[in-house]
């Protein structure tokens, strides 16, 4: 079916969607919250990039900090338009009448589990990059990338075999 003929279908959100929005809302005020707090306290230079292990391997303005919290919030934003529009998504099974209900929320489903955990890495960010600027950690941990894989792609992995399951 092409993106142009499939219909537009009212679904409304999940208790988990909600839940999970709301959650990411709650963190992402008070990371940024904790990020305004801390400001007078951070150096003039903090880390801005961390490398495969973890460790910092460039130092910057503590303004680019600011970027986290940014960055956060616009994919949260776009990834929330995205979710209100399942008719353009792609599929990986062909779209029919019996099983275009459980594609669109699953796929929509995709995205905000995704969109909130791309939240929660950016606040932990945020967190940890204070913690090494302020002298208390040395890295975001050699763990960092790994779980943030894991993160990401599990999701993914976990929602497109519902979509091919449920052809």
């Amino acid at each position: 079916m092409k993106t142009y003929n499939r219909p537009k279908l009212d679904i409304p959100k999940t208790a988990l969607e909600r839940i999970l929005d709301w959650a990411a809302i709650l963190l992402f005020v008070a990371g940024t919250g904790y990020l305004i707090l801390t400001w007078g306290d951070l150096p003039a230079e903090v880390p801005a990039h961390f490398n495969g292990a973890g460790e910092v391997d460039r130092w910057e303005s503590k303004w680019t900090l600011v970027m986290l919290p940014i960055i956060a919030a616009l994919l949260w934003i776009g990834m929330t338009i995205l979710e209100k529009y399942p008719e353009k998504h792609n599929y990986l099974a062909e779209l029919n009448e019996h099983n275009i209900e459980f594609q669109y929320r699953n796929s929509r489903m995709m995205l905000n589990v995704l969109k909130n955990i791309v939240v929660f890495v950016f606040i932990y960010l945020t967190y940890q990059t204070v913690q090494v600027a302020h002298g208390g950690e040395d890295s975001i941990g050699i763990m960092f990338l790994p779980v943030f894989l894991v993160l990401m792609f599990v999701p993914m992995i976990v929602f497109m075999i519902r979509s091919i399951k449920h052809k």
